[in-house]
């Protein structure tokens, strides 16, 4: 491995966030997984969660779309509702779900400086009734068109850049959130152990 590629890999580690997370329920089209995770990469977000109550797990992604970001990124797949949320709540303080229910806050009202996993549902139905009595709330993103709907990985995108953009002045990015083991394990995984 080149020493530039180290100070790469080492660089990405520095700004990968340890308190936020992305779930994906029921996504059928691995190209709009991809897409999420390739979002999920370029703004920091680690962990992706893949749940498939309704459909068989993915095998792979889309490669065109994700430029190989699943490689990059720590994927937990599940095909148990129950057991991914009490993996959620191990981790993650709050939980959200894209919704357009009576009961929502706008996109920006959310606090993205604190502990979230933030929960995208399917390209035809959304976030599942089931789904939505795991959460803390609801969110939406501001729109003022007719439509009224964005496809998922533009709202995952949106809503991950907004979170960016908190974080970021929030000083997130500064200092390196994930340590320990955990660092130790995620170089090794991208190639790159401690006595390169």
């Amino acid at each position: 491995m080149t020493p530039e590629r180290q100070k790469r890999l080492l660089s990405v580690l520095q700004k990968r966030q340890d308190d936020f997370t992305v779930v994906l329920e029921n996504v059928f089209d691995p190209h709009n997984i991809s897409a999420v995770m390739r979002t999920c990469d370029a703004v920091g977000v680690q962990e992706v969660y893949v749940l498939n109550t309704k459909i068989s797990p993915h095998s792979k992604w889309g490669k065109r779309s994700s430029s190989s970001a699943a490689k990059w990124l720590t994927i937990r797949q599940f095909t148990n509702a129950e057991e991914c949320f009490s993996s959620l709540r191990e981790h993650y303080s709050t939980i959200l779900t894209t919704s357009l229910t009576d009961h929502t806050i706008s996109l920006h009202e959310i606090d993205f400086t604190k502990s979230i996993a933030l929960v995208f549902g399917n390209e035809h139905d959304g976030v599942s009734e089931e789904i939505r009595k795991f959460s803390d709330g609801n969110f939406i993103i501001p729109q003022v068109g007719i439509i009224q709907s964005l496809n998922i990985s533009v709202a995952c995108a949106v809503t991950l850049y907004e979170a960016y953009r908190q974080k970021n002045l929030a000083g997130h990015y500064d200092q390196q959130r994930i340590n320990g083991d955990e660092a130790k394990r995620l170089l090794e995984e991208w190639g790159l152990n401690e006595e390169q």
